[in-house]
């Protein structure tokens, strides 16, 4: 049997609602994911540094607050400087559409909006992990 996928999920920034992470983060663990919930108000260093020492192959933020735009490439330059840049980063949250193409852009592997399925992103995780 194959290791499980393991995902990070974060809530990077001042947002303060964590109750969606929290569902993304039962739904990856009941999908037999091993998830690493690491709070609210984290920094990327914070994020980055728990996905380097947990050995993670995902990283998903959660971001409500209107920072992504500041918080995702930070977090991503990161990634490349620690030679990480097999870990995918999923953002899931209040994202406009030209914000998410952006994202994608720059190596953001799915930006998840609101309305998207919990299978959607479970199937999305395990297909970009096995690709």
């Amino acid at each position: 049997m194959a290791a499980p996928i393991r995902v990070l999920v974060a809530k990077p920034g001042l947002d303060g609602h964590d109750r969606g992470a929290k569902v993304i983060a039962r739904a990856l663990r009941d999908a037999g994911m091993e998830v690493i919930y690491t709070g609210l108000r984290q920094t990327p260093e914070m994020i980055v540094s728990a996905a380097l020492q947990e050995d993670v192959q995902v990283i998903g933020l959660s971001i409500l607050s209107g920072a992504h735009n500041a918080i995702v490439p930070r977090v991503l330059e990161l990634l490349r400087e620690k030679q990480m840049g097999d870990v995918r980063v999923v953002v899931g949250g209040i994202i406009p559409d030209e914000d998410a193409a952006e994202l994608k852009r720059q190596g953001v592997a799915a930006v998840f909006q609101p309305g998207a399925s919990l299978e959607e992103i479970v199937g999305f995780i395990r297909s970009s992990v096995a690709a």
